[in-house]
C-alpha cells in the first residue's frame, strides 16, 4: 500500500450527531491498523466537535476529518474547517459543559498544533496519537 493510499478522509456534515459517526470512522481505521480506538476516538470527537462549533455558517466549506500514520506508526489526524480564527487552549472549568476539547486533546495526544491556511482559507488541527 502506497503512501497515498494510507490517507482515509471523511466529509463532516454539519450535524453534531455527526460526532458518533466520526468516532465508527476511526474506529474502523483504528481497527485496519490494529490500533486501540479509545483515544483515537476521543481525540477526533473533541477535534471535529470543535470545528463544528466554530465553523463559519454562512460558507459552504465542509470540516474534513483526515487519518495517517506517520514514519513511526503513530496515528496522525487533522481536522480542517475554513473558519480562521484560531482555537485557544483555555483552562480547564470544572464547572463548564464546555472549552474543555484542546484541554483533552493535549492530554492524550503526543503533540498537536494548528496551522492557518494561505489566504484565510481556513485552518488544520491536528493530533499525533501513540499506538499505545
Amino acid at each position: 500500500m502506497g503512501q497515498g493510499a494510507a490517507e482515509n478522509e471523511m466529509v463532516v456534515k454539519r450535524d453534531p450527531k455527526v460526532v458518533a459517526e466520526v468516532r465508527r470512522f476511526v474506529r474502523l481505521v483504528a481497527g485496519q491498523w490494529g490500533m486501540d480506538d479509545f483515544v483515537p476516538c476521543l481525540v477526533a470527537s473533541e477535534l471535529v466537535t470543535n470545528a463544528l462549533q466554530h465553523a463559519k455558517l454562512e460558507t459552504d466549506e465542509d470540516v474534513v476529518l483526515r487519518l495517517s500514520r506517520t514514519e513511526d506508526d503513530a496515528l496522525w489526524m487533522e481536522v480542517q474547517d475554513a473558519a480562521y480564527d484560531l482555537p485557544q487552549m483555555l483552562a480547564a472549568d470544572t464547572t463548564s459543559e464546555t472549552g474543555r476539547g484542546l484541554f483533552i486533546v493535549d492530554q492524550y495526544a503526543r503533540c498537536w498544533g494548528i496551522r492557518a491556511l494561505a489566504e484565510n482559507a481556513g485552518k488544520v488541527v491536528f493530533a499525533v496519537i501513540d499506538r499505545t
